[in-house]
C-alpha cells in the first residue's frame, strides 16, 4: 500500500508540474504576440516611418485597423476613376498626415485608433460599401426647401449621409440620453421616435424635422 501511495504521488507530482509548465507557455505565447511586430499595410522595415506609423508596427490591434482601412480603401478606389481617383487619393495623403498629427496627442493610441474608426466608417458610407437603410425624407419647419434627406449607414461607427438645401453632410453616431444622435462638422441630426432636431453649420440655429 506505502508503494502505491509513492507511486500516485509521483504521478500527481509530475501531472502538476506539466500542467504549470503547459500553462507557462501558453501565458509565454501570449505576451509574446502583444509585443511582436504586428503587419500593417505598409513596410515596418522602412527608414522613413513616423513614430506613430511605428507604433503602429508594434500594436497589433492598430496594425488590424490598419489593415482593416487599406482594403477598404481599396474598395473606395475601384468605384471612381479620372480626376475622382486623384481626389481620393490625395485625401487619403492628407488623412494619413492628419493621423500622423496624433503624435502631439496626451494619449497616441486612443487618438490613432479614432483616426482610423472614422475613416473607415467615412469611406464605407460615401462609397457605399456596407449596407444603408433609406433615403428617409423629414420635413424641416423652414419657410422654403424644407426637405432633408438622411441615409443610415450600417458602418462602424455608425453614419449618416445627410442632404439638404442643396448641400451634403456625413455625420457620425454619438452618445445619446434617448433615439440616435449624430454630429458632422458643424452639423447635427438627432432623431427619436419620427422626430428630429436639425443644425446646419456653426451658426445655424436648431430646427425641428419631422419624418414623412
Amino acid at each position: 500500500m506505502n508503494r502505491l501511495n509513492q507511486t500516485v504521488r509521483a504521478i500527481t507530482a509530475a501531472s502538476i508540474l506539466m500542467v504549470t509548465t503547459c500553462l507557462a507557455m501558453a501565458q509565454d505565447a501570449d505576451d509574446s504576440s502583444l509585443t511582436s511586430t504586428a503587419n500593417p499595410s505598409f513596410d515596418c522595415s522602412s527608414d522613413e516611418l513616423s513614430s506613430i506609423e511605428k507604433m503602429v508596427c508594434q500594436d497589433k490591434i492598430l496594425a488590424e485597423f490598419d489593415q482593416q482601412l487599406a482594403n477598404i480603401y481599396q474598395q473606395a478606389k475601384g468605384k471612381v476613376k479620372g480626376q475622382m481617383l486623384e481626389l481620393l487619393t490625395a485625401e487619403q495623403r492628407g488623412w494619413i498626415k492628419g493621423r500622423d498629427e496624433c503624435w502631439k496627442a496626451e494619449k497616441k493610441t486612443e487618438c490613432v485608433s479614432d483616426m482610423y474608426h472614422m475613416r473607415t466608417a467615412e469611406l464605407q458610407a460615401r462609397f457605399k460599401l456596407v449596407d444603408s437603410n433609406g433615403p428617409v425624407t423629414f420635413e424641416c419647419e423652414v419657410p422654403n426647401n424644407n426637405e432633408l434627406s438622411v441615409t443610415f449607414y450600417h458602418s462602424d461607427p455608425a453614419t449618416i449621409i445627410a442632404s439638404w438645401q442643396n448641400s451634403m453632410s456625413l455625420m457620425y453616431i454619438e452618445p445619446a440620453a434617448s433615439g440616435a444622435k449624430y454630429q458632422g462638422r458643424n452639423t447635427l441630426f438627432w432623431e427619436h421616435q419620427g422626430e428630429a432636431k436639425l443644425k446646419w453649420g456653426a451658426e445655424s440655429p436648431e430646427f425641428k424635422c419631422k419624418k414623412k
